[in-house]
């Protein structure tokens, strides 16, 4: 079959019934990329006997180099079945967990997608990571929810218990008789093949092929109960005994009279050169390849089992259009129009364009088809023939010149002389001079978007809007007039821009195809989208069309590394590259710190030594110098101990080191238990603050609920200003269950009605720690009011500024610790005492009082626990006080933003402190020829085995492990040479974890001292990691520049 033709693949776009859109998720080295070329194979663009060799998708030369696949590469196939046509767009996708991210861009642009697992390992941890979150409760849970709605009305009551387990979830998993599961063919191949040789119904065979069904030879029917009566399975017998025998015979035994017997028998023609072959592995090769093509089942199956854009369900479509917490049935009734275009996946005119865009991926300017070299036509060669004939009598008729006197005579003279004469270094050297200005840098890059329509038509020039992840479709319609288009100037509308769709490609792998439209329901590239998109995007020409939901990256971005250039002039060069970097991978950040050091945060080694090398090879292109992988820890405090270091009872004097360690002054203040009173410099404001660890748990709880917790400070601020929201049902059941999981986890005496008296979550509002308001007689918004209850907004006005700058200086302090300067985790600060005082004079306060009728005592606390004094007229609210007001926004609020901040960081320092490590979860398998090298590798690096199990039927052992980040760089490369690449090991990041060590321990007691001596310098591994990032970060660091320092001498005499 050969390559389908552009035309061809135009018509089949117009029928959105017979597109499949897919993707191939699987983990590292199960053979993705092998798949897809066998596919690509099909169609005739690669050879078939180069399948699984030139991984045609892996266009990237370390992808090649590597093996391993680094982004996510689409193809369009064509399939014919029968009399129907298919279009595939096939995304092959990444395995590495590095590039998960790249996982996520594909997937959102499917429908459906193939897994494979492999045969000996199993289903391994990036498979699960990929379709885990599909095939759960959820899911059951989901779809009882939408039978119990149709069936039941709203006053009925609901058994929850008994509708997932009575749903029809047979839908939802994996088994060879529904014909979703291929054993490197199809059981539908081998239905056919047994049908005609033994006559037995394909249907039959269909039903019986998997399951415990026997085949009787006797009596040539097929019985049910193989196992009770010790029969092989009919799988065993008709499939899995064939192909053992075919594989004794040539790789085993290698009997080439039987080999010979087996191709005549199954019909197939192998070559004379496979057959002299001096590996068997290419004999049975070329013998499955005819008998067992992988790509005709595959092609099948997708055909058959996936569905088409037109079956998009109403539920996916609804989570992608909702926008934050709000609910779908609240949007705008123009929003909510647009479902049911989306349903229609519909490219008539009429129709809204609607366009989501995953990724920008970079292409080299020369590979795009308008810059591509093209063969000239016949009538452009006998052209081009005519005029070189016609120069050459010309310059035969004009003589032989002498080049250096021949006078320039015109354009045609000039071309003549430049063509005969001239060097080609003088002709090339003007190009060489151009190409090193930025802006030719710069466009010899070019960003592509790899998106999706899903309604209407996409055509070439068209403009469109540029919705970003903030927009309100409700404020865009009424501040746009009716019947805007996106060729008008709507400038006034945030997170709204407009764009041209210059170009439009079909993705064919290495190759684009430019094209004049893309109908609903297909892959596309689009270019000149650079200026307008960063990373994805939502496009439509309608402006009802809300942002579609942000795409969830499984891999969090963990490893950072600082960069600059070798040279400083060529800084503004590494600034551009790092932003071309940023924009065309999606899981990468380019931050700049504090200190102006540029910052690149990439997923993991792998995913940061690519980075490393765009960046330097087809983005900056300049020399760079990059950093040692920052670490990222977090710092948290724990309850004290109670027994030392050699595990004597500690006693008290442990209290009586915390108290020695609090420095003193007339504004601090440090007691017993704990509890820090600060008074600001102006000794208007005093804060009492007190800290204590968090039970894991909680931090646990609050670290997996940011996005909601988010969400939650989204809604408390739209009630603070006023606004009206409408959330979601959804949304507000899982903010109730988000409170009840705290109480239920904050048990006893300590943590009571804690829940109710939480101010804030930090730091950024949405972080693993929690601010409480203690203030005796201050009752402020609860932070809960969206479910129901609250105080009134009068009261939240008047101490509302005084209480955003509480919330600020702990949203500070709880950014870094004092520590190292890094994030606080698990951290719970209680605030107990708030008093403002007012910065005005008492005679001024007099005088103010007679003239304005304010009272002439303004002390008062912001807790309101002290009112301000009536007047004849009535008591006056603190928001109208002027001098209350020149204090808020004068120097209290900023004084106080800082008291605060040095109140828990002081608090912090009273309380026993910790630091915690990134952990990665390490998960190897191995043989056990290599089992203690690989224990030996985890020892050396702080590693820590959480169990081992060996594999049912082989001799493989499947070690899980648990890895700090700071000791993991090198660790695959030090893993593969200790085992002789016999185990691979595949780090995701996991959690936090407290280092149990103290980076402050001192000798205190005597049995401590007599163990580790006066000086106490064994090895801290908590304090090499402290020392390490404040060293970086240019802190102090507390260490002894010499040791055991002796009187030089000259080594050459005896002294």
């Amino acid at each position: 079959m050969g390559p389908p033709t552009l035309d061809k693949i135009r018509a089949l776009q117009r029928n959105p019934r017979n597109i499949r859109n897919l993707c191939i998720l699987a983990h590292v080295d199960h053979g993705k990329t092998t798949l897809a070329d066998c596919l690509v194979a099909t169609n005739g663009i690669i050879s078939s006997r180069l399948a699984g060799k030139l991984r045609y998708l892996d266009s990237r030369e370390d992808e090649q180099s590597r093996g391993i696949t680094m982004k996510s590469s689409a193809i369009s196939l064509h399939y014919s079945n029968g009399d129907q046509e298919y279009l595939l767009n096939l995304i092959d996708s990444p395995g590495h967990v590095d590039f998960s991210s790249e996982v996520s861009t594909a997937v959102r642009l499917c429908d459906g997608a193939v897994v494979i697992v492999d045969a000996v390992e199993g289903v391994c941890p990036q498979v699960n990571a990929v379709t885990g979150t599909l095939f759960t409760s959820k899911v059951l849970e989901e779809q009882a929810e939408r039978e119990e709605e149709e069936e039941l009305g709203g006053d009925q009551a609901r058994d929850w218990s008994s509708r997932p387990e009575e749903a029809d979830d047979s839908l939802l998993y994996f088994s060879p008789d529904q014909g979703n599961v291929v054993f490197a063919s199809s059981v539908f191949r081998f239905a056919h093949i047994y049908n005609q040789r033994m006559g037995i119904k394909a249907e039959v065979l269909l039903r019986t092929l998997w399951g415990d069904f026997y085949l009787d030879a006797k009596a040539k029917k097929i019985m049910k109960g193989a196992q009770a009566k010790g029969k092989k399975p009919l799988f065993v017998q008709l499939v899995l005994d064939n192909i053992w025998s075919l594989y004794d015979a040539v790789v085993t035994r290698r009997d080439k009279e039987k080999v010979e017997k087996v191709v005549t028998s199954l019909g197939i023609k192998v070559l004379a050169r496979d057959l002299r072959h001096s590996d068997p592995k290419v004999l049975l090769s070329a013998v499955c390849s005819q008998w067992l093509p992988v790509s005709q089942a595959v092609l099948l199956m997708v055909c058959e089992k996936l569905p088409s854009p037109l079956d998009m369900a109403a539920e996916r479509v609804e989570k992608l259009m909702s926008v934050g917490a709000r609910r779908f049935d609240s949007l705008p009734e123009h929003t909510q129009e647009l479902k049911r275009a989306f349903l229609r996946c519909s490219s008539r005119e009429n129709e809204p364009l609607i366009i989501f865009v995953s990724k920008m991926f970079a292409v080299d300017a020369a590979a795009l088809p308008q810059n591509r070299q093209r063969p000239l036509s016949q009538e452009e060669m006998a052209h081009r023939r005519e005029l070189a004939r016609q120069r050459h009598a010309d310059r035969m008729a004009a003589g032989c010149v002498d080049p250096p006197a021949r006078p320039d005579t015109g354009d045609s003279a000039a071309e003549n002389v430049t063509v005969t004469y001239l060097p080609q270094a003088s002709v090339s050297l003007p190009a060489k001079m151009e190409s090193v200005t930025p802006e030719e840098e710069e466009e010899q890059q070019t960003f592509v978007a790899f998106a999706r329509v899903y309604s209407g038509v996409a055509k070439k020039g068209q403009r469109v809007f540029v919705l970003g992840p903030k927009y309100d479709p409700g404020q865009g319609l009424s501040t746009l007039p009716e019947g805007v288009s996106a060729s008008d100037c709507v400038s006034a509308v945030p997170h709204l821009s407009c764009c041209s769709m210059e170009r439009l490609y079909l993705l064919m792998g290495r190759e684009l195809e430019e094209l004049e439209e893309v109908p609903a329901g297909n892959v596309l590239g689009i270019g000149g989208l650079e200026d307008s998109v960063l990373k994805s995007a939502t496009l439509s020409t309608s402006p009802a069309c809300p942002p579609f939901t942000a795409l969830n990256f499984e891999a969090t971005p963990i490893v950072r590394v600082a960069i600059e250039p070798k040279h400083p002039s060529e800084m503004p060069k590494l600034v551009r590259g790092m932003r071309l970097l940023n924009q065309a991978d999606p899981c990468a950040e380019v931050l700049i710190q504090e200190t102006g050091e540029h910052v690149l945060v990439t997923a993991g080694e792998v995913h940061l030594q690519r980075c490393l090398d765009d960046l330097r090879d087809r983005f900056a292109k300049i020399e760079f110098s990059a950093s040692k992988p920052i670490i990222p820890f977090r710092e948290t405090v724990v309850r004290p101990p109670k027994v030392d270091m050699v595990n004597e009872d500690l006693g008290k004097q442990q209290k009586v080191a915390i108290i020695h360690k609090a420095r003193w002054s007339d504004t601090l203040n440090v007691d017993s238990s704990g509890l820090v009173t600060l008074t600001t410099p102006n000794r208007l404001a005093t804060v009492s603050v007190r800290a204590s660890p968090l039970p894991p748990e909680v931090t646990g709880l609050l670290e997996r609920s940011t996005e909601l917790i988010r969400t939650l400070e989204q809604i408390n601020m739209s009630l603070r200003e006023g606004r009206s929201l409408d959330i979601s049902p959804r949304t507000l059941e899982a903010i109730a269950g988000f409170k009840v999981q705290l109480e239920s986890l904050l048990q006893g005496r300590k943590w009571r009605d804690v829940v109710e008296h939480v101010w804030a979550f930090g730091p950024r509002r949405y972080g693993p720690n929690i601010l409480l308001n203690r203030v005796a007689g201050y009752q402020r918004p609860s932070l809960w009011q969206c479910l129901g209850g609250g105080v009134q907004a009068g009261e939240a006005a008047a101490t509302r500024d005084l209480d955003n700058s509480i919330v600020s200086g702990f949203q500070l302090a709880t950014l870094s610790g004092p520590m190292c300067e890094e994030p606080l985790m698990g951290v719970c600060f209680s605030v107990e005492k708030w008093d403002i005082q007012s910065s005005v004079p008492p005679q001024h306060q007099e005088e103010a009082s007679t003239s304005r009728g304010t009272p002439a005592d303004c002390k008062g606390t912001g807790s309101g626990a002290t009112r301000p004094e009536a007047t004849e007229h009535g008591p006056i609210p603190a928001g109208l006080r002027p001098e209350a007001a020149a204090d808020c926004y004068g120097p209290v609020s900023g004084q106080l933003i800082a008291a605060m901040k040095e109140a828990c960081r002081h608090a912090f320092q009273a309380q026993p402190q910790r630091l915690m490590a990134a952990m990665y979860t390490c998960e190897i398998m191995t043989t056990a020829d290599v089992l203690g090298r690989v224990y030996g590798v985890l020892g050396k690096r702080e590693g820590r085995v959480l169990h081992e199990e060996m594999k049912e039927g082989t001799d493989m052992f499947i070690i899980k492990a648990v890895l700090p980040v700071a000791e993991s760089f090198g660790f695959a490369d030090e893993f593969r040479k200790r085992t002789s690449g016999l185990a691979s090991p595949q780090l995701v990041f996991s959690h936090w974890e407290v280092i149990s060590s103290d980076p402050y321990w001192v000798p205190t007691t005597e049995e401590e001292y007599l163990h580790f001596g006066e000086k106490a310098d064994s090895a801290n591994q908590s304090l090499k990691y402290m020392n390490a990032v404040r060293r970086r970060k240019g802190l102090y660091v507390e260490e002894k520049i010499v040791e055991h320092a002796e009187k030089q001498r000259t080594l050459g005499k005896n002294k």
